[in-house]
């Protein structure tokens, strides 16, 4: 028995990096995963993957910025395996630590569109599934060490890591304290992913500002690392954990 047999989870953000490996690790602890992803080549790759291991996942192809995607990848966790027991929040995109003065309108409206609305739109669906089961829920945001402090990225990303963990802490002192549904996040610092190919044209002042937290220098983390939290946070064994943020950074912002 696993630690989260037969648990039905949506993990966002699947098809690459620590979704990847969280689908993979819920799924070898038992879960029935619904891998979401933007790309569906990648995404059935890991369908694949998984359940030529002998375990169980379906895969939803999903922008996790359009809302009908997401309701749309609830309802299919919902009609396929009758509940949804953990939603993990793991899709996010960077901003080339883009400046307050250096951010464009769109720039800004995608990473909020991405790392902050989409997780609130998942989270509502979810949680009106989860409040009527008598065994409630789990939520778990992948928030960033970015959500903690002001130069682990642009702007946007800042603000976006930010508001998640506010929306946490709402979801955990609300449906947690008064209901059946505990919210929590993890707070990643370095950790080896693809997401890094996406700074392709980063913004001087910002690229100065994290280098002074000393990022050149920081642990660099593997994505099961962190995937390890993610059970963790998604099992009983965390039963009396809510609206927390587990820093997993190797001690880097412990400096």
């Amino acid at each position: 028995m696993g630690k989260l047999q037969d648990k039905v989870a949506i993990v966002t953000g699947a098809g690459s990096g620590m979704g990847l490996a969280i689908a993979t690790a819920y799924a070898h602890e038992g879960a029935k995963v619904v891998l979401a992803d933007i790309n569906a080549e990648t995404l059935k790759q890991v369908e694949t993957a998984i359940t030529d291991a002998g375990d169980v996942a379906i895969s939803v192809v999903a922008d996790m910025s359009k809302e009908d995607d997401i309701k749309n990848l609830v309802k299919e966790a919902v009609e396929t395996y009758g509940q949804l027991d953990i939603l993990v929040n793991n899709a996010g995109i960077m901003d080339n630590f883009k400046t307050v003065g250096n951010v464009t309108d769109d720039l800004w409206n995608k990473v909020i569109a991405i790392n902050l609305t989409g997780p609130f739109l998942a989270s509502r669906e979810a949680i009106n599934v989860m409040k009527d089961q008598e065994h409630g829920g789990v939520i778990i945001n992948n928030a960033s060490v970015g959500g903690l402090y002001g130069a682990r990225g642009g702007a946007a990303y800042a603000a976006s890591k930010h508001g998640l963990l506010g929306l946490t802490k709402n979801i955990a002192a609300t449906y947690g304290t008064f209901g059946n549904i505990r919210a929590n996040a993890i707070a990643p610092g370095s950790v080896a992913t693809n997401i890094g190919n996406s700074i392709t044209d980063p913004d001087p002042l910002g690229g100065q500002a994290i280098a002074a937290t000393g990022a050149n220098d920081s642990p660099m983390g593997q994505p099961e690392q962190i995937a390890a939290v993610a059970v963790f946070l998604g099992s009983e064994d965390s039963s009396f954990v809510n609206g927390d943020v587990i820093k997993a950074d190797g001690g880097w912002t412990a400096r």
